[in-house]
Order: C-alpha cells, then structure tokens, then sequence
C-alpha cells in the first residue's frame, strides 16, 4: 500500500502520470443499472436472456454519498447477460445517496461501468489519481457478501462523461461470465462529441474521433423510410466498444427521442449479435417489443457489413436492445 502511495504521489510532484490509465480499465467487470421496479424490470430481462440470478431481496450498503455518511437499504439481483454481468439495484426511498439520485432525475438506466481491482491499494492509488485530475468520488459504499465486504466506488463523471465510472473489489474474485460473446458494445448519445471525448481522453481512456455516418435508403423509424445523418465516434480499451453518438434533432430519430424523453446523455443501448436478424426481431416481437429504428452498414452480406435493429424495450429498464447482424 505505502508503495502505491508514493508512486501516485510522487506522479503527482513530478506533473507526469495523472492520465496513465491502470490495466484494470482493459477489462469491464459488471454494469450497475438501477430500476424503480425490479420485479417488472426483472421479468422483462428474464425473456430477453437475463440468467444465473441471485438475489438480495433486502442488502445493507454503508459509506459515504458525496463525502457525508449514508446507509443504503435495496433489492439486488445480479445475472448475466450472455458475456455482460448486471447488478440490477432499486434503491428504497431513504436518504439520498447515488442510485435515489440519479432515479430522481432520469429514471430508469445503466448508471456506471464497472471495473475490477486488484486489491485496496490499487483502490487507493486511483482515488488519488482521478483526484488529481479533478474527479471526486461521487459515493462509495460496502455490501457484505457472505463472509466477504465488497466495496463500490463511483467516480463523479456522469456530468461530463455521461455515465459514472465505477471500480469494484473484494478480496475474493467473483467468477466470471463464461457465456459467448453475445454484447458487443454500449452505445451513448450526446450532444456535444468533441467535450466528452476531450473529458475521457484527459482521465487516460482513448479520444473517439467522430465519423459522419450518411443516410441510407433502407433505414426506417417506427417502420416509416428515415434519411438520417450522424456523426459516431467508437473507443475500444475494453472488451466492450463504447460508441458515441450524436445525433440532430431531426428527422425523428431514435437517438434524439433518448435525449429529450430521459432529460440526459448517457448510455441508451446495449448491442447483442445474433445470427439471423430476422428470427430474433421476431422473438421480441412475441413478447410485445417492436423494431424502434432499423438499418445497416456496408453491401449488405458481405465482409465488413451489416444490419442492425433497436428494440423497443427501453419501457423496462431505461434501455434499448440493439440487435446486430454482422457479416
């Protein structure tokens, strides 16, 4: 601990350092998506491929909210959603703290990326770091799992970056999703690209340069023909993409729909491959979930391409269900 100390101080004497960005950022160990409703939140999941559930019908979480002392009381379950572990949180109506908070002012949805430490020092160290950088930690509290605290501490990014950072760790590490590969990537639409990016980059994590996406013939929204033009921006640090996206506010498009019905940026889908788009469109459909916005990229069945379908299912949870085929 004492040596990780003084490397992060001695960084901070010398002005070097402050955006070198810890291996543990190469790897996101779970999401916390926080619900008004778990049971309905839950059940809807559940149909879309939410398995090896545990639950913590009534968990205790003390530390701190902001620098002052709270006590959380929640429901928890934890599942997996082929290769992405979710800890899905409703907070009860108590003191503030960040799941109440960021309920309050944008409902449903996926408040931070987790990452997993290696131990308490490390812990420490980028406490240290991010402070350094002007980052304060937002709320950090412990849970006992068993025999075993585990600790969450949530950087405050969402401001700036659009969602919180958030690093995990137990002295016992929790078994991994050994599922395919099935999510490939958490998409976020913003308004202003170039001063998130600029955010990220300076905390240590890669720019994502935008691109200019053109319209194509064969997009559609709520099943009408759509000519939409936007700019995207992908980083690639970690198993999952993150793409950026910003959109105008029209025509009428799915991107800006998130950004005036949820009263923020932040991350609005999660991407899921799948092998025949067609087939999996119509398993949502059978659980009264609709295409919201289609499209695809590239020639169509060859290398390189692909189509895409935005699920309607952001009315559980906050989030949309991106389907993707890619050739």
């Amino acid at each position: 601990m004492r040596l990780l100390h003084y490397l992060a101080v001695a960084c901070l004497l010398a002005g070097e350092c402050l955006a070198q960005l810890p291996d543990y950022y190469k790897t996101v160990n779970r999401v916390t998506w926080v619900v008004g409703n778990i049971d309905k939140v839950r059940q809807a999941w559940e149909a879309f491929g939410l398995s090896d559930i545990q639950e913590y019908p009534n968990i205790q979480l003390t530390g701190e909210f902001r620098g002052r002392p709270v006590t959380v009381y929640a429901w928890q379950i934890t599942g997996h959603l082929g290769n992405l572990t979710i800890d899905m949180i409703q907070p009860a109506e108590a003191q503030a703290n960040a799941y109440t908070s960021f309920l309050g002012k944008h409902g449903d949805g996926i408040l931070a990326a987790m990452h997993e430490l290696p131990s308490r020092q490390a812990l420490d160290a980028e406490i240290l770091r991010m402070k350094s950088l002007g980052v304060g930690v937002l709320q950090q509290v412990t849970v006992q799992r068993g025999q075993v605290p585990v600790t969450y501490t949530y950087f405050d990014t969402e401001p700036d970056g659009k969602f919180a950072l958030g690093l995990v760790y137990a002295p016992t590490k929790a078994p991994a999703p050994t599922a395919p590969a099935t999510v490939t990537h958490f998409g976020s639409v913003i308004w202003d690209a170039a001063a998130v990016s600029a955010y990220w980059e300076k905390l240590g994590f890669p720019a994502f340069p935008m691109q200019h996406a053109t319209p194509r013939a064969d997009s559609r929204y709520r099943g009408k023909p759509l000519s939409l033009a936007f700019e995207v921006g992908f980083q690639r640090h970690a198993q999952f993409r993150y793409e950026w996206i910003s959109p105008p506010p029209s025509p009428p498009n799915i991107y800006a729909d998130y950004l005036n019905k949820r009263r923020r940026e932040g991350i609005q889908h999660i991407g899921i491959l799948v092998d025949d788009l067609p087939k999996s469109v119509a398993a949502y459909e059978k659980l009264g979930y609709h295409v919201h916005q289609a499209g695809a990229w590239g020639d169509v069945g060859k290398p390189g391409s692909g189509q895409y379908a935005y699920m309607d299912t952001d009315s559980a949870g906050g989030i949309s269900v991106e389907l993707v085929r890619s050739y």
